[in-house]
């Protein structure tokens, strides 16, 4: 997917002679390794809490574009246009979905999203890291700052 969307891209701007800047296609294919159902169900809801997180509407089902609302809101053929999960949703995924997901727990999921990080518990990340050669998921971001050597004489 990653190649399709930078492919297509890069050709549509190439045609209208513009350059890679705006909306198309930014940085919207993710992928990264994920530990357990539970971790996954944490990424699912960061994904349908967007619209409630930007403010956008007062309960992440009311956001109309979204698969929470096709699945709660939908007629019979809307709610057959959002796949199936691989799990289970919880009984009352709206209620978690609309609760506050925690500073701590943003800022980490933030970071395996536009780091490719693996997403789990610590030391499943660094076992996972290690195993998978990604340490550029954990490095700082841009090139490494110049060491300037002073002369001593």
């Amino acid at each position: 997917m990653n190649w399709l969307t930078l492919t297509h891209t890069q050709r549509w701007h190439t045609h209208r002679q513009t350059v890679g800047t705006g909306h198309l296609y930014q940085g919207r294919f993710k992928s990264f390794v994920v530990q357990t159902d539970e971790h996954l169900l944490t990424v699912f809801r960061y994904v349908e809490r967007n619209a409630l997180r930007a403010k956008l509407v007062d309960r992440a089902e009311a956001w109309r574009w979204s698969s929470l609302w096709r699945k709660t809101c939908g007629d019979a053929r809307q709610q057959s246009l959002a796949r199936e999960w691989p799990i289970a949703r919880p009984t009352d995924w709206a209620g978690w979905v609309n609760a506050d997901e925690g500073e701590g727990e943003l800022r980490r999921l933030r970071q395996s999203v536009v780091r490719s990080q693996p997403f789990g518990e610590l030391e499943w990340v660094t076992a996972m890291i290690e195993r998978f050669g990604l340490v550029s998921t954990i490095r700082n971001e841009g090139r490494p700052r110049k060491v300037v050597v002073e002369n001593c004489s």
